[in-house]
């Protein structure tokens, strides 16, 4: 009898599929939709920001139409987005109101960023946008609330 109970507890068993819950596909975050979700800028060409005005920089591309609109820094930009192929995307013209502001180095290369801006890739919650030479971000975007 001692011999049976010792050959069942080393018995191999190999859960199946069907039994078994798939914790990678729960656990993982949906990306979030380029499209009518408002992307908040954390990064720009590689340096974290912190911004001076207390408004905070985003972007957002409109979920109906190809319109793209924003905060930079102290002003606010308005304009038009193609999407032409997969991960592909170019802004512009970009319109934006005029207020002077004590530092706009920030809002100058978040613009200047958006405007070389030739493709995207989403992570999770996170957007970079590339340019012409896709290897190291223009900006980096995480999802807001």
């Amino acid at each position: 009898m001692p011999l049976l109970l010792f050959a069942a507890a080393c018995q191999n068993t190999v859960p199946t599929t069907e039994n078994t819950p798939n914790t990678t596909a729960s656990a993982a975050v949906p990306a979030a939709e380029l499209r009518g979700t408002r992307w908040v800028l954390h990064a720009l060409a590689g340096q974290a920001i912190t911004p001076t005005d207390p408004r905070e920089l985003y972007l957002q591309l409109s979920a109906t139409e190809q319109q793209v609109e924003g905060q930079a820094s102290c002003n606010r930009f308005r304009g038009a987005v193609e999407l032409p192929a997969a991960n592909q995307l170019r802004f512009g013209p970009l319109m934006s109101t005029r207020m002077a502001c004590p530092d706009m180095a920030l809002e100058t290369g978040f613009v200047g960023a958006l405007n070389t801006a030739r493709s995207y890739q989403i992570s999770g919650d996170t957007l970079r946008l590339y340019g012409e030479q896709a290897t190291t971000p223009l900006a980096e975007l995480h999802r807001g609330r």
